[in-house]
């Protein structure tokens, strides 16, 4: 177990965008998948100002957020002192401490450095388990990641839209079987909602989301035509590579650019 304010003595040093970036994570426990990637690519091309990723983790979100969009300065906030501590090594490891800023702190009381409503855009890649349903890792860094505790899925939208600027965005990812209640908590608070389904594969349900929306606005729902993942034969398809290892962005909308 690592020390308060320690990064975890055993972690491995992978790669993330294709190996454009360096990415250091527990060995054991809860490791990055492609969420974290496919999140930040849903960020709109020439965003500006500040970003927020809500429960950075080790940082993997924030890290292709910066790397993609240099107009952005981006802040992590991170509950656990150890994953912060990790996040912290990843954006000097990467030479991106002028842009990144990682805080600890809790979403649900964050820290006066983080000012309501002081955020152009904040993403979001929360626990997906309802922990009342859920069949909690043994592992307890897994667990924590991936199970709701004290702050549901309904606070860490509230937190998102308290911090966000009125109109900017606020983009989740989150399993397909809870964007109702995604929805539900941005209802009469924001608006432009557009929900881009993750197919894994074609003809197969959506497993994941992304749900962007606009603080404070009053724009219809879009349901968008999403990406499919995976080929027949399990590899990714051209538009997933481009994203998960050049870097590309990911087009909720063709307007998006």
């Amino acid at each position: 177990m690592s020390s308060a304010g320690a990064a975890p003595e055993s972690t491995t040093r992978d790669a993330l965008l294709g190996g454009r970036l360096v990415f250091m994570q527990p060995q054991r426990g809860y490791r990055a998948a492609i969420d974290p990637v496919l999140l930040a690519a849903a960020v709109p091309a020439g965003s500006r100002g500040r970003a927020l990723d809500l429960g950075c983790g080790a940082g993997a979100a924030t890290l292709c957020l910066a790397w993609r969009l240099p107009e952005l300065a981006v802040v992590g906030l991170e509950r656990d002192a150890g994953s912060a501590a990790l996040a912290r090594a990843n954006v000097a490891e990467n030479r991106l401490d002028e842009r990144i800023r990682i805080v600890t702190g809790d979403v649900r009381s964050p820290p006066r450095a983080l000012e309501p409503e002081s955020f152009a855009t904040v993403i979001v890649n929360p626990p997906y388990l309802d922990a009342a349903r859920a069949d909690a890792a043994p592992d307890a860094a897994k667990a924590a990641a991936t199970v709701e505790s004290d702050a549901d899925l309904a606070a860490w939208v509230g937190a998102a839209l308290r911090l966000a600027q009125r109109k900017g965005e606020i983009v989740f990812i989150h399993r397909a079987d809870r964007v109702a209640e995604i929805l539900a908590a941005l209802t009469g608070k924001a608006g432009d909602v557009v929900i881009f389904p993750l197919w894994p594969k074609a003809g197969a349900p959506a497993k994941r989301a992304i749900v962007r929306a606009r603080k404070g606005t009053r724009g219809p729902l879009t349901l968008a035509a999403g990406l499919v993942l995976h080929a027949a034969d399990g590899v990714y398809t051209p538009p997933a590579e481009a994203i998960l290892r050049a870097g590309a962005g990911l087009d909720l909308l063709p307007a998006d650019g």
